[in-house]
């Protein structure tokens, strides 16, 4: 299979595993072209009989911190939800297991993408945030589905409402992480799961995930278009364009409700 998708996504075999890295360090902001290269390659791992599971891990600093929301330079972002969650869409429609490596940050998109996977490990610096009300925003990527699904409806809305930063430890218990480990280990510990999926039956491996997950892409499909409506008229508030900037300057926004 190819070796990369776009500038930004490349894929290795190990085995039975596929170990796709995201390209765009530091800080791996999502944009609608860079997550239509990430589908393409699970849509091409999953035409690959021999793999039956892969690792998700990213070069640089962070995981992914979202959308770059400072520069514009991401045109593909925000700007842009309904294209960007068509591709989510694609993402939770892939018929094989996924470990997430998580280190730094998981933000907004970040936090989507990492959720989308089957499994995450992460390192202790991994944080793990929803911090679209801090933007004066509504959540996307379908996590007011998917969240609540994972970790409950309670600590769902606690990491909506308050834009919090879970540490992975604090996660752990909550089942946000399925494992801590060193950050120089992240990557094997990452491929050890992978790898002890992979030694059994394919397809029983891609029955069993399909029966457990069973219409998810159908209703992260339908949340993503309550939630990209939410986000058009918020975006044309007062209050996102201080939350941006509040959010930039690393400061406590000053809302108006308006």
């Amino acid at each position: 299979m190819k070796e990369a998708f776009g500038d930004s996504v490349r894929v290795a075999v190990d085995g039975h595993v596929a170990v796709v890295t995201i390209d765009r360090p530091p800080h791996n902001h999502v944009s609608v072209e860079f997550m239509r290269d990430l589908a393409d390659a699970f849509d091409a791992i999953d035409g690959e009989i021999e793999l039956r599971c892969s690792v998700l891990q990213a070069e640089g600093k962070n995981f992914c911190a979202g959308a770059d929301l400072v520069s514009r330079e991401d045109q593909g972002g925000l700007g842009s939800v309904n294209p960007l969650y068509d591709e989510a869409v694609r993402l939770f429609s892939a018929k094989k297991p996924i470990v997430a490596a998580v280190q730094g940050a998981a933000v907004g998109a970040g936090l989507g993408l990492a959720v989308m996977a089957d499994f995450r490990i992460a390192s202790p610096d991994a944080r793990f945030a929803a911090n679209f009300v801090k933007l004066g925003f509504h959540p996307g990527f379908g996590l007011t589905h998917t969240l609540p699904r994972l970790i409950g409806p309670t600590k769902a809305e606690l990491m909506f409402l308050t834009g919090r930063r879970v540490k992975a430890e604090e996660g752990l218990p909550w089942g946000l992480v399925d494992d801590v480990v060193p950050l120089e280990d992240l990557r094997a510990a990452a491929l050890r799961l992978a790898r002890e999926i992979a030694e059994n039956a394919p397809l029983a491996i891609v029955s069993t995930r399909k029966t457990l997950r069973s219409d998810l892409a159908a209703a992260v499909r339908a949340q993503t278009d309550i939630e990209a409506a939410e986000q058009a008229w918020l975006r044309k508030t007062e209050d996102y364009k201080e939350g941006v900037r509040s959010v930039a300057e690393r400061r406590v926004g000053n809302f108006v409700g308006r």
